[in-house]
């Protein structure tokens, strides 16, 4: 007893021990969520014996209720936050948990009584609710990434490279698909679902069952996001705190300079996701024939599969014609929603904050000044460079698209609509290239100008941190303006009463020759693997897989699979950047103390 109270009377001793113990918890409970993750996966994915079936749901409800004990014990352990919400979403986890694991045995014998998959509302809740402990635990397990001590360029693309490969090992899952699938077809797939491009080597609708579509809807939305925007929020959120190293970590994702608003921006982004894709699905809802679809499930599903697909640029469909799937193609109240959703996802986020800011100091300050509390404060430049050629290059690129489209299509796919679908199918036509993938016409059927504009307007793509790819409309238009202040004679770059930096117009212009070196190698190589295909047809391919649009003239599911590979390479080469790869994979230089003589060389 002496000893005993001796070491509890120690201070040291006694934060030693709760440490060691909350450490333990952790591991506990991270584990155990992992566990029951992997089996419910398997479950889904297989067909396991009656002996495997009874073992592995033991298991699973064994450590559901670790993971409720578990919470419990970390809400005693840890010290006193400032997250209520958190504290009591736990406990009711918690209690849900265990509650629910001691429900599935009988009370004397602890005999198993029923599997892990059933149809009743109970197991379906707990079933989603382990998908979402598990992606919590993950989160948590994310924020310790920095201990690496690798580049977060290398990290951001690892996290891309990691999501293909555990994407394509879900969809070679017996359950996943109705016919199997091959291994290079799931890794294709998985691939076209995290750059969101929506290339398919299969028929999305067709061969993957409810299950594969699933797995594919939540690779395109973590892959829209990016894998580490995701984890670092909910990590955030229920690990409650970021030390230093995370917020310098997570900086460089978020494109935020401000180390005290990390989670503030990352708050932002999340919401404005959900709002748009939400809003989306529910329009798109409203806006479809309840008479297309066998029940309220399949078109809530896909609302909520083509709300997303659009908002991320990922082109996916449940449709096996797309958009232009009979019965769908005049839903032309559907394809504006859609097509809003795209350039929404495709402005990108740091418009959405610059703006969101402007509107809130707008609103604050008025407010206050109506009410007596203080003048209103006029704030200077809340719209920054990128900000609004963002906006003037969508905008521009959008109009010229509508243009040349109502044009060079009016005989052809344009031929016989009325007139309010000519004008929808015109604006959806010029907005889908923009890394969107979706098509309301036979795209067989473009005519040869429409599908040179298209190659431009896939090039370029979206806006920086947005859900698109390409080369993306800041960089192109940094390109022009330097090339119209050469053209004038001027010597400096200037746009808005402002100057753009050096370092800005050298990056531009490597991004720009990267992305020609990547697509031309890239026709090169489908050209020289699959020489019966059309050089027009490989050439938009390639432009649609490296801008990450989906877009195709019908080639995809002929490609060989040296092709398919080259092809996958562009998916994620454009996703993730080329300049990205290249800052990743090139060694540093060293800062330069020295400066040799400066000498021209003949450009023209």
């Amino acid at each position: 007893m002496k000893l005993k109270f001796k070491f509890f009377s120690n201070p040291d001793r006694n934060l030693f021990f709760l440490r060691k113990l909350k450490a333990i918890v952790e591991r506990v409970v991270r584990y155990s969520s992992f566990m029951t993750f992997g089996l419910l996966l398997y479950h889904l994915g297989y067909d396991p014996s009656p002996l495997a079936y009874a073992l592995s749901s033991f298991v699973f409800t064994f450590c559901l209720i670790l993971i409720g004990v578990g919470y419990l014990l970390k809400i005693v352990l840890n010290e006193p936050t400032i997250f209520i919400g958190r504290v009591i979403l736990e406990i009711l986890l918690s209690l849900f948990l265990i509650s629910f694991a001691l429900l599935r045995w009988d009370a004397f014998g602890l005999e198993f009584s029923e599997g892990i998959l059933s149809y009743s509302r109970h197991y379906f809740l707990v079933n989603i609710l382990v998908a979402i402990l598990f992606f919590i635990e993950v989160s948590k397990f994310s924020l310790s990434i920095n201990k690496l001590k690798a580049s977060p360029t290398l990290v951001f693309i690892l996290s891309f490279f990691i999501l293909i490969l555990v994407g394509a090992i879900l969809l070679s899952l017996p359950h996943a698909t109705r016919n199997g699938i091959s291994f290079i077809d799931a890794l294709f797939t998985s691939t076209s679902a995290v750059c969101v491009t929506g290339l398919i080597v299969v028929d999305t609708a067709k061969d993957f069952t409810f299950f594969g579509q699933t797995i594919i809807m939540v690779l395109f939305q973590i892959g829209g996001l990016g894998m580490m925007t995701f984890t670092s929020f909910f990590g955030f959120f229920f690990k409650g705190n970021y030390s230093i190293k995370n917020q310098l970590f997570i900086r460089d994702y978020i494109n935020e300079n401000n180390v005290g608003e990390i989670y503030s921006t990352l708050l932002k982004i999340i919401f404005f996701t959900v709002l748009t894709e939400v809003f989306a699905a529910l329009l798109i809802y409203h806006f479809t024939d309840d008479s297309l679809f066998a029940s309220k499930g399949d078109q809530i599903f896909f609302s909520a599969f083509h709300a997303i697909s659009a908002f991320c640029n990922a082109g996916f469909s449940t449709l096996s014609n797309g958009l232009y799937e009979s019965g769908f193609r005049e839903a032309y109240h559907m394809h504006l929603v859609l097509a809003i959703a795209i350039i929404l996802g495709g402005i990108g986020f740091p418009v959405f904050i610059n703006y969101y800011n402007y509107l809130k100091h707008v609103v604050v300050g008025g407010t206050k000044k109506l009410l007596g509390l203080e003048d209103y404060r006029h704030i200077p430049r809340i719209s920054n460079i990128s900000t609004r050629l963002s906006l003037y290059t969508t905008g521009i690129l959008l109009i010229v698209g509508i243009i040349t489209f109502g044009i060079f299509e009016r005989n052809s796919t344009l031929e016989g609509l009325s007139p309010y679908g000519k004008i929808v199918t015109t604006i959806f036509g010029a907005v889908t290239p923009r890394t969107a993938g979706f098509n309301t016409v036979d795209m067989t059927m473009l005519t040869v100008p429409t599908i040179l504009i298209y190659l431009i307007l896939m090039w370029i793509g979206a806006s920086p941190g947005s859900t698109g790819g390409g080369l993306k409309t800041s960089t192109f238009a940094v390109a022009i303006l330097n090339t119209l202040s050469i053209a004038t004679g001027k010597k400096r770059v200037e746009i808005f009463r402002r100057q753009i930096s050096n370092e800005t117009i050298q990056k531009a212009f490597a991004v720009i020759a990267l992305s020609l070196l990547v697509i031309g190698f890239a026709i090169f190589l489908v050209m020289l693997f699959d020489p019966q295909l059309p050089l027009i047809d490989v050439a938009f391919e390639v432009f649609s897989a490296f801008s990450t649009v989906g877009l195709s003239l019908g080639i995809t599911s002929q490609l060989g699979t040296a092709s398919k590979l080259v092809i996958m390479m562009c998916m994620f080469v454009g996703r993730v950047g080329t300049l990205t790869v290249l800052i990743a994979v090139v060694r540093k230089a060293g800062q330069h103390r020295y400066k040799y003589p400066e000498e021209n060389v003949f450009i023209t």
